[in-house]
């Protein structure tokens, strides 16, 4: 087994490093992003796998360079959320985990981008790591089909194949890779998701909207206030745009079915009892305040 550093940050890339560690690779050092400030009273939280990495008692830094100073053979990066010096690339070989079929969807929200522009299928590359962003040569690539799955469901599909890839390709360290294939094909950069993006432009069609709504955050207006929709289905109909009858609601093409739904300042509840508590019979998607300009 290898004696590695592992490069990651958010919940998604606690899974891979476990699974390195199961395999029996000893880690010498974790690198993460530096703690993120929660409230006014500056206290701060540490990212999901630094806290992980303290929990299994691995030492952890929020400086990459010092990867280059622990005798480690080569280093693993998930979801790191943060560009590699060249000094660093140069210094230390490394394997990226990547959550797409690259070329397609480089960058920081591969996943998010697939479901959004309504792809038939991604999947994972454990490809070599260069200057570029995501430019790299690819060694192994697993696909999975998108269908109606959520961002969480795609994601936990996709975490799963990701740990199979490290164990099997890692097995007898970077021996064992072989060379890496070029990557063949249009590039297409995932930029991280802008939280504008998940407000509910409900003169567009259901099926478009249902791509938002599977992120997990969608919400449209509900007078002055949010209507966060946690879950819908796409039926036919006929209402207007933002007309509301019973849990249905109107959009440019088709229905919204709404299954769970959690309005400003409330719990999550279901759709129906949200409806029949509902004391407004102005459409969705229209704030007061937009009325008032």
């Amino acid at each position: 087994m290898s004696r590695l550093v592992y490069f990651g940050s958010p919940e998604l890339a606690v899974p891979p490093l476990r699974a390195l560690l199961d395999a029996g690779h000893e880690i010498a050092l974790v690198v993460s992003k530096p703690d993120a400030r929660r409230g006014r009273g500056g206290s701060t939280t540490p990212s999901p796998v630094k806290a992980a990495a303290r929990d299994a008692g691995i030492p952890t830094t929020e400086d990459p360079e010092e990867a280059l100073h622990v005798g480690a053979e080569f280093g693993v990066v998930v979801a790191y959320g943060r560009l590699l010096s060249p000094q660093l690339v140069a210094g230390l070989p490394m394997v990226n985990l990547h959550f797409s079929l690259l070329p397609r969807w480089r960058g920081a929200a591969p996943v998010e981008r697939a479901i959004l522009e309504g792809d038939h299928e991604t999947g994972v590359c454990l490809m070599a790591i260069e200057e570029g962003l995501d430019t790299g040569g690819v060694y192994r690539t697993s696909a999975v089909t998108i269908r109606h799955k959520t961002l969480e469901e795609l994601q936990r599909e996709l975490v799963d194949l990701g740990c199979a890839q490290l164990r099997e390709a890692l097995a007898d360290g970077l021996t064992s890779l072989g060379p890496a294939a070029p990557q063949v094909g249009e590039a297409t950069y995932a930029k991280k998701v802008k939280p504008t993006e998940y407000e509910l432009d409900l003169s567009k069609p259901a099926s478009e909207l249902l791509r938002t709504i599977r992120l997990g955050r969608a919400w449209v207006h509900d007078g002055t206030k949010r209507l966060r929709i946690l879950s819908a289905t796409l039926q036919p109909g006929g209402l207007a745009p933002g007309q509301v009858e019973g849990n249905f609601v109107g959009t440019g093409a088709d229905v919204l079915e709404l299954g769970e739904v959690q309005p400003e300042g409330r719990g999550r509840m279901d759709a129906a009892s949200w409806s029949r508590g509902r004391r407004s019979n102005r459409p969705l998607g229209a704030s007061l305040e937009q009325d008032s300009l």
